[in-house]
C-alpha cells in the first residue's frame, strides 16, 4: 500500500473540471479526479461519464469472477482515452489491499482484479467508482492545458466524488467554485 500526500505544489487528490469550450469531445463537461501528478506528469481517472454498454456482471463474466453478492452492483465509467482495457477503482479507504494506492485521506485507488471479487462478494468499498482507462499527461503537459484555460481545479471532497450524481458532478465542480456558468465562456484565452 501506498500512500501519497497532498502537501505539494501537484494537484493529487484535486478535480480537473472542463471549461465549457474544451477542444477534445473525450473531455466535454469531465471532471476528473488526479490520482498521481508529478515532474513524470499526471494520471487521473474521469467520474462522470458512464458506458453504457458494459456491465458489472458482464465484466465479471469476461474476468471469470463469480459475483456471490447479487446485491452488490457499481457502475463503468469512461475513465479516459488511455489503456481502455485496464480497469481502475477510485473509492473510500475502508478497503486496502497491498495493491492500493491511497491518495489522501478520504480516497484510494485500486487496479487489481482482487477489489473487482471483493465488491461482488459484497465486501467491498464502501464508496466506489470502477473506471476503465484513464487520463494521462506527460512532463508539464497538465500545467500547460491548465495555463490554456482549458481546465479549472477544485478541491475534491467525498459527497462530490461518490455522492453526487453523473450528471451533476460538472456543475456541481463549478458551483463548489462559485462559478456562475452563464458568465463562463467558451472560448479560451488571456485578459
Amino acid at each position: 500500500m501506498t500512500i501519497q500526500t497532498s502537501d505539494s505544489p501537484y494537484l493529487v487528490g484535486q478535480l480537473l473540471v472542463a471549461m465549457p469550450g474544451m477542444p477534445d469531445p473525450r473531455f466535454a463537461k469531465s471532471v476528473i479526479y488526479i490520482c498521481a501528478h508529478n515532474d513524470d506528469g499526471a494520471m487521473g481517472l474521469v467520474i462522470n461519464q458512464p458506458l453504457i454498454d458494459l456491465t458489472f456482471p458482464d465484466l465479471l463474466d469476461q474476468l471469470n469472477l463469480k459475483q456471490t453478492d447479487p446485491g452488490a452492483q457499481i457502475s463503468i465509467q469512461f475513465g479516459g482515452p488511455v489503456e481502455q482495457g485496464r480497469g481502475f477503482v477510485l473509492h473510500s479507504p475502508d478497503y486496502l489491499h497491498e495493491s492500493t494506492l491511497v491518495v489522501d485521506g478520504e480516497v484510494a485507488l485500486t487496479g487489481t482484479v482482487d477489489i473487482l471479487q471483493a465488491i461482488a462478494d459484497g465486501s467491498g468499498p464502501r464508496a466506489r467508482i470502477l473506471a476503465l482507462g484513464y487520463a494521462g499527461w506527460g512532463p508539464g503537459q497538465l500545467d500547460h492545458e491548465i495555463l490554456e484555460n482549458g481546465w479549472l481545479t477544485v478541491e475534491a471532497d467525498p459527497g462530490l466524488v461518490f455522492e453526487t450524481g453523473l450528471e451533476q458532478k460538472w456543475e456541481g465542480a463549478l458551483t463548489k467554485l462559485g462559478i456562475d456558468l452563464s458568465l463562463l465562456s467558451e472560448e479560451a484565452g488571456h485578459a
